[in-house]
């Protein structure tokens, strides 16, 4: 299904009016690292081939990505956020095994980079603020992160990595990339976190972009990080045309069915979708170590770093025309509030899925509120915004007065139902906003402050009204059973 001539006019003045926004800020970011798009934001405007998208549980996708990372022929880069032992990183380490195995098999070892940001407390107190980083020595593999010992990873050419800056700023992108030709965009970190999830599977041009990010990022022309992939070009980078095989094979792999009822709540699940060719930015977010609190009642929100992420983000709601659909963990960033009750007012319609008590302390400690707080502040505005035209019907007909859009919130609980040999989420995680049912952006970015302020990010952004539609039913399906109403205005 291809856009309409309208949805491909408005991409085009969204596109325009983003890269006018980026480039006006564009010296307000040149100390951002990394920043090579900041001279040259159309850089990152690309194309990518997608072929699935799976939910579930964090553990439930790491499983699903294992096949991939076993048949890697010569580099795996993992990179996350949160590290923690659990049955997702026992499924890497034997995963590793496996292509350890095959790397003494072929004399020819395999490169892995893991790179995280977060493993406990006590490493993030007292973890080096240089962006260079820390680089784990093998002796540290079994007892922190509970990976097999470097004796039973001989045909592995392994680094593990981490890069943190305090106080907040941690480094929250996740992405897992496949010998530079096959990139997943999961939600989840490596942990025992038992969250709903998503992840994207892509290839084509787009994965040029994410390597560019991570060597920008994380290499830093450090030899330890270097393999002998870095020094190559040619077919293995993303931005070639490769010849990739299917997506691999799934026990809960939906097809073009829509299922109803009972079976289409079942977790996990993966929708296979093969399109070609879709207009893709490639959104990064640099972390900032000022957090700009303004603490004060009487003092307004600063406003955030204007990353790519961020400004494109808010130019998307600001001129989303018919509904937004945000699903996002938390929700206490004052731009995001913002943009959501602008459109509400010029009747936009707004559908918001998030968690009622999620992370509190962090929310109090990065935001100095919290995600129930600003719902009850956005409901209340919204009434008053109701109120204002209740009494005028006739101006409302007759368009002298906006209409206010609707407005739907829904916090995520878990399925009662779900038998207990199957695995339920107990919070959602996943970061999904679709505007006006053309545009979709996935990645590490949630609505709440650090996202917006602290931490790095990475978003991105498919044009294709076809994709938010697969994407979009995806996930009403599995919410079905799943969340309880906070507040609904009527349509």
């Amino acid at each position: 299904m291809e856009n309409s001539s309208g949805d491909s006019w408005a991409s085009s003045n969204l596109l325009h009016a983003w890269l006018t926004d980026h480039c006006e800020r564009a010296r307000k970011n040149r100390r951002d690292d990394p920043s090579y798009f900041n001279s040259d934001p159309g850089t990152l405007v690309t194309k990518a081939e997608v072929h699935s998208f799976a939910v579930g549980t964090g553990d439930s996708i790491v499983s699903s990505l294992i096949p991939a990372i076993e048949s890697a022929e010569a580099e795996v880069v993992i990179v996350t956020c949160f590290w923690a032992k659990s049955s997702s990183s026992q499924r890497i380490s034997n995963a590793l095994r496996v292509l350890s195995s095959k790397g003494i098999e072929r004399g020819r070892s395999v490169s892995v980079r893991i790179c995280f940001s977060s493993l406990s407390i006590f490493q993030k107190l007292f973890h080096t603020t240089s962006l260079n980083g820390y680089i784990y020595p093998s002796s540290t593999w079994v007892t922190r992160f509970g990976l097999p010992p470097a004796k039973e990873l001989r045909g592995l050419d392994l680094v593990v990595k981490s890069i943190f800056v305090r106080p907040f700023s941690v480094m929250h992108p996740k992405f897992v990339i496949v010998d530079r030709k096959r990139v997943w965009l999961p939600s989840c970190n490596i942990s025992w976190e038992d969250w709903f999830e998503g992840c994207l599977e892509l290839t084509g041009p787009v994965v040029g972009q994410f390597v560019r990010f991570w060597e920008q990022f994380w290499y830093r022309d450090d030899l330890r990080m270097m393999s002998a992939v870095t020094i190559l070009d040619g077919n293995i980078m993303g931005d070639q045309e490769t010849n990739v095989p299917n997506t691999f094979q799934h026990p809960e792999r939906l097809r073009e069915t829509k299922l109803d009822g009972a079976s289409a709540r079942v977790l996990p699940r993966t929708l296979d979708i093969y399109l070609r060719d879709v207009r893709t930015i490639f959104l990064p977010s640099p972390h900032h170590v000022n957090p700009r609190f303004r603490p004060l009642p009487w003092q307004d929100a600063p406003p955030p770093p204007p990353t790519p992420l961020n400004t494109f983000m808010l130019r998307l709601i600001t001129t989303a025309t018919s509904d937004v659909y945000i699903q996002t963990p938390n929700l206490t960033a004052p731009p995001v509030l913002s943009v959501l009750l602008a459109a509400l007012r010029r009747g936009v319609n707004v559908h918001i899925v998030t968690s009622e008590r999620l992370m509190i302390l962090e929310q109090l400690v990065t935001a100095g509120t919290t995600t129930s707080r600003c719902v009850r502040k956005l409901v209340k505005v919204h009434k008053r915004l109701l109120a204002g035209t209740s009494g005028v019907p006739s101006d409302v007909e007759h368009g002298y007065v906006q209409k206010p859009g609707a407005l739907r919130i829904y916090y995520y609980q878990p399925c009662l139902t779900t038998p207990k040999s199957r695995p339920e989420p107990v919070q959602s995680h996943l970061k999904l906003t679709v505007v006006d049912g053309n545009i979709t952006v996935l990645g590490s970015g949630n609505m709440d402050r650090a996202s917006w302020y602290t931490s790095q990010e990475l978003g991105v952004a498919f044009f294709s009204r076809e994709l938010a539609e697969k994407i979009r039913s995806t996930v009403a399906q599995a919410m079905e059973s799943r969340t309880r109403v906070c507040y609904s205005s009527s349509p």
